[in-house]
């Protein structure tokens, strides 16, 4: 038996003497809170204990989200970041920097929230997972393919209870389409359009050259993890890190998994067969101001009322926007302020917003007359309000054996979000100028030789000299072979645990 394997049995075993012998004591019997109470509403013994790392952000949303259970654990690399609201709603939590730290010395946690950086997810979740500990992470899941591929495998070796924070998952909206493409109301979807208005933080930016001194707030090393070093600047966090290479993958990453969500749950999608990408300028550090990303997907298994054929997906962002559907009338708006998508099927066309929201059939004026397939897919109570992270704590609460797991699990959130992140590659290695084919199976692209090249921006400045213009661009070369290698499954920097 491995030494996490004894660890949690040892911890269960402890739990379970200390709550025996309290109930023995009292002379009472303690109920499950839904036997006791009925949805929503737990006894005292009941709760989770609660670790979040990652809490001045929208990390902070989620844990107020959970609050109908026990928040023990805060951590967070920049403590000022954190005191505006976590460490002051939850004062009596137990402060860290380190969250190695933090599983090392605290004993007491059933579940751990996620919300750092993308660079800095998989780590923390994959050290929670091997210590029994049931675990949130925001979205993306990941900042690699690789690291999706590990989460999913991990979560099923530990059976511990996973939830990705793309809170439209559980929302109505994605499984009306569901529904509604599942009944063959569309006919067979051949093309989905989406897109966002995102990047709304700073992109296609160089490395600042400036020196600037770290802020005794803020753990730079730690904010950096496992990700290359480098200097510290302000322009990198808080927020801003979304828009460098190093620690986030750009408005693809910020917005594919809830705008692509019910595309990939709908369409029942898996590998991509190919990709392709084109931007706006695009280097060595930091992700484009706009995009152009096109997926293409083999034909799957036919489902009893519509068949499931090949089926190309484009995204679009940075304010690049699809063609505009016919069906559509003049000012009528497309998906909603944060972007969406557009099913094309053989039979008519779905519209829906950001996380599947406001799904409508194309012209909307159809909606008038429509009646809705039968619904089939289990709703989640409360899904606009708590409902996404009360599902999770409801399947953390339940027997792994016979768990029901919440809506966006690993074994659906893993597979979707490396569908995600793999569409950062075509970005970068577009010098290479060609479709890109996809080995999904072994996460590698079968079209790129060991002689391969890339050409990569490193400097693109503009100036005007005696009323002229003069324009300074450099790049370097890369073997592309090794460069699509590394930012499938990268290396970590010395120090921290290889995954």
């Amino acid at each position: 038996m491995e030494a996490q394997d004894i660890k949690k049995q040892n911890t269960e075993s402890r739990r379970g003497f200390i709550k025996s012998s309290l109930v023995a004591a009292a002379g009472i019997t303690i109920l499950p809170s839904h036997v006791i109470s009925g949805f929503g509403n737990k006894a005292p013994s009941d709760k989770l204990n609660i670790a979040g790392i990652g809490v001045g952000g929208m990390g902070f949303n989620n844990l107020r989200n959970m609050e109908t259970e026990n928040i023990v654990a805060l951590c967070d690399v920049d403590w000022k970041y954190a005191e505006r609201n976590a460490f002051k709603r939850w004062p009596l939590a137990k402060k860290y920097t380190d969250y190695r730290v933090m599983f090392d010395q605290q004993k007491d946690i059933d579940a751990v929230m996620i919300a750092t950086p993308d660079h800095s997810h998989a780590l923390p979740a994959l050290i929670a997972m091997r210590n029994g500990y049931h675990v949130y992470v925001q979205k993306p899941l990941t900042h690699s393919v690789y690291e999706s591929r590990i989460l999913t495998e991990t979560a099923k070796i530990y059976k511990v209870a996973t939830q990705m924070g793309n809170q439209g998952n559980s929302g109505e909206g994605i499984r009306q389409i569901c529904e509604w493409i599942w009944a063959g109301v569309i006919g067979e979807v051949t093309h989905v359009d989406a897109w966002t208005d995102r990047p709304i933080w700073p992109q296609g930016l160089e490395r600042p050259t400036k020196k600037e001194r770290v802020p005794k707030t803020l753990d730079w090393d730690l904010f950096i993890g496992p990700a290359k070093w480098r200097p510290y600047n302000k322009i990198y966090t808080p927020w801003n890190w979304r828009g460098w290479w190093d620690f986030g993958t750009g408005a693809l990453g910020d917005m594919a998994c809830h705008i692509l969500d019910p595309v990939f749950k709908a369409l029942k999608l898996e590998y991509p067969s190919s990709v392709q990408g084109s931007s706006s300028p695009v280097n060595i550090e930091s992700p484009p101001n706009s995009e152009i990303i096109k997926y293409e997907f083999p034909r799957r298994d036919n489902l009893p009322k519509v068949g499931m054929p090949e089926v190309t997906v484009d995204w679009y962002d940075g304010g690049l926007m699809p063609p505009r559907p016919d069906e559509l009338e003049d000012g009528e708006q497309m998906g909603n302020n944060s972007g969406g998508c557009i099913f094309y099927g053989t039979r008519g066309k779905i519209m829906c917003g950001s996380s599947a929201k406001n799904p409508t059939l194309l012209p909307t004026k159809e909606m008038a007359h429509f009646q809705e397939p039968k619904k089939s897919i289990r709703r989640i109570f409360n899904a606009e309000g708590n409902g996404h992270e009360q599902d999770w704590i409801r399947a953390c609460k339940e027997d792994k054996d016979s768990r029901l797991e919440a809506s966006s699990n690993f074994s659906y959130a893993g597979p979707f979000n490396e569908m995600v992140v793999m569409g950062v590659l075509p970005i970068r290695l577009q010098s290479l100028q060609r479709k890109l084919l996809w080995d999904g199976k072994n996460m590698r692209f079968t079209n790129i030789g060991a002689n391969d090249e890339l050409k990569v921006l490193t400097t693109n400045r503009f100036t005007i000299v005696n009323g002229d213009p003069r324009f300074h661009k450099e790049y370097i070369t890369l073997p592309a072979k090794q460069a699509a290698e590394e930012w499938i499954r990268p290396d970590y920097r010395q120090g921290w645990e290889q995954i």
